[in-house]
């Protein structure tokens, strides 16, 4: 078990698992502050108020026990590149050669980030 302001060490699973939730709410809030239409439309206004909320209790659990850099930059960057995605799939966005390479460069950038806090331990 974690003690808040404990850094996690490689075996501590529980800040990754409400990131990777903090990540997953911060999505569904997005998507659906695309079909809320400016918050006239009361489910998916729930549903960004929700998932917002959700994603910033969990991020603040997470970073009990994680780098605040790392885990922000893992959670923009695999959030930003979920929702280019769901942009793709669900909202027919287009999603180039030049956007899928500038996403692997935040995601690089992620795990560069990653790959240092875990070397400073």
């Amino acid at each position: 078990m974690l003690v808040p302001g404990r850094h996690a060490h490689r075996g501590d699973i529980m800040p990754w698992v409400y990131l990777m939730g903090a990540i997953l709410l911060e999505v569904m809030g997005t998507t659906n502050l695309k079909v809320c239409e400016g918050f006239t439309r009361p489910v998916p206004s729930m549903l960004v108020a929700i998932g917002y909320a959700g994603a910033f209790y969990l991020l603040s659990r997470c970073v009990r026990d994680l780098d605040i850099a790392v885990a922000y930059a893992v959670w923009s960057g695999v959030g930003t590149a979920l929702i280019a995605l769901v942009g793709r799939w669900t909202f027919g966005e287009t999603l180039n050669g030049p956007k899928i390479a500038c996403i692997v460069l935040i995601l690089t950038g992620t795990m560069g980030l990653h790959m240092l806090s875990l070397s400073k331990r």
